[in-house]
């Protein structure tokens, strides 16, 4: 039986919603069809009109169903599919949804309000290949260890149900609906309630550019795509096109939905450069307006932080100023930059980067090409993103799409030795960035993290096969890549906890402990002045950090080159005190070239070790 009357459509949140005693709401954006049918299934089946509701819109209210309950929405032409809003798919993405209430969930992080994001130290995991076990729960019992490391933030890859049971999340076709074999909607509000607890932030990644091919069922109910748009990934969804406003309310919806109800406190939105979208108020304008106006409503520090590779400082800039009003975004030109010193690859869009001079740019401003011309791209690339603040930029050394996304997907430990990775941990953790860890670097994990799927369609896993060959071609890597489809991959790129009971991973955890440790006591990001004071193209730089107003002083200096180099630096007269060196005996170093002071009459010279950073602490701004 319907109740009346009805509130406003925009009122009424997408999918199925309980009400009291017994009673759920149903609200579905399906402009295609005339008709839709709620078919509930198992022992309360029963089958329920919905009404229209204006603008494509259709829903009702209706009795007698309560949460586990599995339904389908049946066309005109008797096919039955599930709700594009479902909460849970517990039968996989061809299976009927689940009513679930979220709001039931018992909350203890009343207290928590979040953290400010130049707090953040964010640890990237994909939960399947994080425990053996591949779930939410799972995750819960190494959250005292990352707390202890020195990690403020985990960031979880994609949770919106895919095919199968194993893939890195990008092929989802539910944004609303939390992956059953990780634990679903309930698992995922334990891992957060428990994270908050140990003092960790949350960060979910959401894929608002493309949605997975198989099990997507969209377009059926409406026009979520735009036919004259396509990205690498598909058919592009539609921001701008006619319609294009219930498409907007779909996803907006979806990121507060996971902010609200799972009180996730950040969401990085991935790939934003595969948005297309020419209206004269961006999607995601819309969308950074409606997660500002939940962080004021609820009092939570709330962000969204963009994955771009197009150096547009309109991502951060305020909408005041003719931006999207983002709060962060990944700075891929740190990564190439530092990529390149550490592994000596120039193919691919690495060709653009070469020497210390992109690194030296990199970490003064934010990325490296602010309008040069782009060798990999064959024109002028990016403008300036002179004006923001350093936390703005998230910084890494490594995660999923630059491990994942090599032949063979290995890491830097099967790539570098172990004086390069102790310099990649010191580029990354003392950057004047917001740093990011992919899940097993703090200790050299060994194991690849490779592309893995489960689809069920024959023609759709030999597109993947055909599509992975074809992306490496770019590179030049000869090598074969292995088959996505077969479970061997998935199983391969499991992390190996134990390895951090083993040398050298023993040793690299400690030191990212002990860089975590310095970062959190010596560099405040808000404050932070930046300034490169030296550098020799090929191998060496000196960069030199303050703080505004006064304080701690601090010297970093690197040397990415094969042989010792020494380094003449401009700096602030008086003692200054080592404080970090990688080529310490203590970090299984060949032994330091450096006293542990310094005096200087303005200048001093440093003599480093080949592939190692050191440290300095003006001696009247030391503090242990």
């Amino acid at each position: 039986m319907e109740s009346s009357p009805q509130p406003q459509v925009e009122e009424v949140p997408l999918g199925a919603t309980p009400l009291s005693g017994g009673r759920w709401r149903f609200l579905v954006w399906a402009l295609n069809l005339e008709k839709v049918d709620l078919h509930a299934t198992g022992s309360a089946e029963q089958v329920l009109s919905l009404r229209p509701q204006g603008c494509g819109y259709h829903g009702g209210v209706f009795e007698r169903l309560k949460p586990g309950q599995l339904y389908y929405y049946r066309l005109p032409d008797g096919r039955e599919l599930p709700d594009p809003a479902s909460r849970f798919q517990p039968l996989g993405v061809h299976g009927p949804s689940a009513l679930v209430d979220v709001a039931a969930f018992c909350w203890t992080d009343r207290q928590w309000s979040g953290l400010p994001l130049d707090e953040y130290v964010i640890y990237e995991l994909h939960v399947g290949t994080y425990t053996p076990e591949g779930t939410f729960d799972a995750v819960i019992t190494h959250l005292a260890d990352l707390r202890e490391l020195g990690v403020t933030a985990i960031e979880i890859m994609p949770v919106a149900q895919f095919p199968g049971n194993r893939n890195w999340g990008y092929d989802g076709v539910f944004p609303f609906a939390v992956q059953e074999s990780y634990g679903g909607p309930t698992g995922l509000q334990r891992l957060v309630d428990a994270a908050h607890s140990s003092g960790l932030a949350v960060v979910l990644d959401v894929v608002y550019n493309h949605i997975g091919p198989e099990g997507n069922y969209l377009g059926e109910y409406a026009p979520y795509f735009a036919g004259r748009y396509r990205t690498p990934w598909g058919p592009a969804l539609n921001f701008d096109g006619a319609h294009s406003d219930e498409v907007r309310r779909f996803f907006i919806e979806n990121a507060v939905y996971w902010l609200d109800s799972f009180h996730i406190d950040a969401l990085r939105l991935d790939a934003i450069h595969g948005i297309v979208d020419t209206g004269a108020v961006p999607f995601l304008a819309e969308l950074g307006a409606a997660v500002q106006t939940l962080a004021k409503r609820t009092g939570r520090k709330i962000y969204l932080i963009a994955e771009s590779d197009l150096n547009d400082a309109r991502v951060l800039r305020t909408r005041e100023h003719g931006g999207y009003g983002l709060d962060a975004q990944w700075s891929d030109d740190f990564h190439h930059a530092l990529h390149v010193l550490l592994t000596g690859e120039n193919t691919g869009y690495y060709a653009d980067f070469d020497g210390m001079g992109c690194l030296a740019t990199a970490l003064e401003q934010g990325w490296c090409f602010s309008g040069q011309f782009s060798k990999h791209r064959q024109r002028r690339h990016g403008n300036s993103p002179r004006g923001l603040s350093r936390d703005r930029f998230v910084a890494c050394s490594q995660n999923h799409d630059q491990v994942g996304n090599r032949a063979l997907g290995d890491r830097l430990s099967q790539i570098v030795d172990l004086e390069k990775l102790k310099l990649a941990a010191g580029a990354v953790l003392l950057s004047p960035f917001v740093p990011l860890l992919f899940m097993g670097e703090e200790y050299a994990e060994t194991a690849p993290f490779q592309f893995f799927t489960s689809h069920s369609d024959p023609e759709q896993i030999e597109a993947v096969r055909r599509g992975r060959r074809e992306e490496f071609a770019a590179f030049a890597w000869t090598a074969e890549p292995p088959d996505p489809q077969s479970e061997s991959t998935f199983l391969r790129s499991k992390l190996n906890h134990d390895l951090i009971r083993r040398e050298p991973h023993r040793t690299i955890r400690s030191l990212h402990r002990e860089l975590l440790g310095f970062r959190r006591r010596h560099l405040p990001l808000k404050k932070l002045t930046v300034k490169v004071t030296a550098f020799e193209p090929e191998r060496s730089l000196a960069l030199a950090l303050g703080c505004q107003g006064g304080g701690r002083r601090i010297l970093v200096l690197y040397n990415f080159g094969d042989a010792e180099s020494t380094l003449t630096v401009e700096c602030e007269p008086g003692v200054w005190q080592k404080a970090i060196d990688s080529a310490d005996l203590r970090w299984r170093g060949p032994g330091s070239a450096l006293p542990h002071k310094i005096e200087s009459k303005g200048d001093l010279a440093a003599r480093l070790r080949a592939t190692s950073f050191a440290v300095f602490v003006h001696d009247a701004t030391f503090e242990e």
